[in-house]
């Protein structure tokens, strides 16, 4: 007497991964995340190698993380997938507080956010 299995919301030739509390503002993190969405996984995983943004780092070991989904969860080829997603989301927002000139202080926002990104695997196109 078990409970019945979930529906799996993905379509059978999608997978993902979801990276939580990544100690960035969303704001930042979407600037990286925009310059994967749409590309090839090869070609995403060696523009994030390169990229000279800090959190590329843990975008990268996302990507990585997601195809390894595909390639052994879901029996993807590698070669075909593409970054069908790559969305921000708000995490918690630790208050920090420094002291300022004349007896004052001032806030710190230290934002987390989460990071998920689904591939998705095309078919190989005849024009090459």
């Amino acid at each position: 007497m078990s409970k019945p299995k979930r529906e799996r919301r993905l379509a059978d030739n999608e997978a993902k991964a979801v990276a939580r509390m990544l100690r960035v503002s969303p704001q930042k993190l979407n600037l990286v995340a925009a310059l994967i969405r749409g590309k090839k996984a090869s070609t995403a995983l060696a523009d994030l190698q390169f990229s000279r943004k800090r959190i590329a780092v843990d975008v990268k070991k996302c990507l990585e993380s997601a195809i390894a989904n595909a390639e052994n969860n879901h029996d993807l080829e590698v070669d075909d997938l593409i970054v069908a997603e790559a969305h921000v989301g708000k995490g918690l927002v630790m208050k920090r507080f420094t002291p300022r000139g004349r007896g004052r202080s001032g806030r710190i926002f230290k934002p987390f956010s989460h990071l998920t990104i689904v591939v998705r695997q095309v078919e190989a196109s005849a024009s090459a």
